[in-house]
C-alpha cells in the first residue's frame, strides 16, 4: 500500500480497492452462505492465485479447539520480527472496513464485528505495507511460509498462537471472496492478514492484487 497511503486520495483508492470485503463481512466470514456475488467485485480465481507461501511437505499440526470470545491487543510473528499493536476497527461510510490510520504504520486493525481470534469463525487483521519513508507493520508479511507462527494477546491473558496455513497473492480484477475468506474447515479458529500486494497500476490508481496469509489455531498459552 505505498503510493495509496501517501495521500487522501490514496485513502479513497484503498478503500475502494478492499470494497469486496463487504462482501465477506455480510455473507462469509460470520456464519452465512453466500449465494450471490455482485458483478464486478469477484470472480473466478482460476489462474490468478499465486501462492506466495507454497504448501509445505511437512504435516502442519492439528487444530486447536476454539476458545471464547476476547478481544485481541497485540499481534507477534515472530519470524519477521514483528511485534504490534491491534485495535479495532469499524466500516467507513462507504460500508468498506476502516483500516488503521496512516499515520500508524506500526497497528494492525481487526474487524471488530467479526470473529475475534481463538473464537470460531475467520478473525480479520488489516495491515498497510508500507508508508512514504519506511516499511509498515505487513511489509514482509507475503514472505512467511506454511508452518510458522503467529501469535495473538488477547485480553483474557491468552496467547492464540495460529499456524500459517498458505499464503496468496489474489489479483483484484478477478477476485473470488469464497476462495480468499471462506473458512478453510469449519470448526476451527482461523485468522486472516491482509494486504496489498501486486503491482501499483497508475492507470487505475490502485493496487492489481492483495496478499492473504490464512492460518488456524494450534496452541494456546498463558
Amino acid at each position: 500500500m505505498s503510493e495509496e497511503e501517501r495521500s487522501p486520495s490514496g485513502a479513497g483508492r484503498l478503500l475502494a480497492g478492499m470494497a469486496w470485503v463487504v462482501l465477506l463481512l455480510g455473507l462469509w466470514l460470520w456464519g452465512h452462505e453466500v449465494t450471490d456475488v455482485r458483478a464486478g467485485t469477484s470472480g473466478p480465481a482460476t489462474g490468478d492465485m499465486a501462492a506466495a507461501g507454497r504448501p509445505s511437505r511437512a504435516a502442519l499440526p492439528p487444530a486447536h479447539p476454539p476458545l471464547g470470545a476476547a478481544l485481541p491487543h497485540r499481534l507477534d510473528i515472530p519470524g519477521l520480527g514483528v511485534q504490534a499493536p491491534v485495535v479495532p476497527r469499524g466500516l467507513d461510510g462507504r460500508g468498506a472496513p476502516d483500516p488503521p490510520p496512516f499515520d500508524q504504520p506500526g497497528v494492525v486493525g481487526w474487524y471488530r464485528d467479526g470473529a475475534t481470534p481463538g473464537a470460531p469463525g475467520t478473525a480479520l487483521m488489516v495491515g498497510h505495507a508500507d508508508t512514504a519513508t519506511r516499511p509498515a507493520v505487513f511489509h514482509r508479511v507475503s514472505t512467511l511460509r506454511p508452518g510458522e507462527r503467529i501469535r495473538v494477546a488477547r485480553a483474557d491473558g491468552r496467547i492464540a498462537e495460529f499456524t500459517v496455513e498458505d499464503v496468496r497473492v489474489l489479483a483484484r480484477d478477478r477476485f473470488d471472496a469464497r476462495q480468499a475468506y471462506g473458512p478453510r474447515r469449519a470448526g476451527r479458529a482461523e485468522l486472516r492478514l491482509v494486504t496489498c500486494g501486486g503491482s501499483f497500476d497508475r492507470a487505475t490508481g490502485s493496487y492489481t492484487a492483495n496478499v492473504i496469509v490464512s492460518a488456524y489455531l494450534t496452541a494456546i498459552t498463558r
